[in-house]
């Protein structure tokens, strides 16, 4: 199965950094979903430093992004971008399986 989310060349940039000023040697950005937010789910992003099993990794300008499979059925499709908005922390899921979202973008009903 192919990474389930497109990312944007800017926001490309911006994970380099973000990994380069708060990661340890290893680190990776961990992109996902889980239940919760106002909407029914919710998206996560962190930086974490252990890869599982079953977890789907792609390469973006030398550091690694990674999804659950469980994630990638709720993400696939997708494309991340860097908005600068600082309330979503710069970072937004442009996400076709979204039926609605809510007002900050942060959580969304899935179709």
């Amino acid at each position: 199965m192919a990474f389930p989310v497109e990312i944007d060349p800017k926001a490309a940039e911006e994970i380099g950094r973000l990994i380069e000023r708060k990661g340890k040697p290893g680190s990776f950005l961990r992109i996902g979903v889980k239940g919760g937010g106002c909407s029914g789910l919710e998206y996560m992003m962190r930086l974490d430093e252990t890869l599982r099993d079953n977890d789907m990794v792609l390469d973006v300008g030398g550091y690694r992004v990674v999804c659950d499979p469980k994630s990638a059925t709720f993400l696939a499709g997708s494309r991340l971008v860097w908005t600068g908005n600082l309330m979503q922390g710069g970072y937004a899921f442009e996400n076709p399986n979204a039926k609605r979202s809510c007002g900050c973008g942060v959580s969304f009903t899935p179709k």
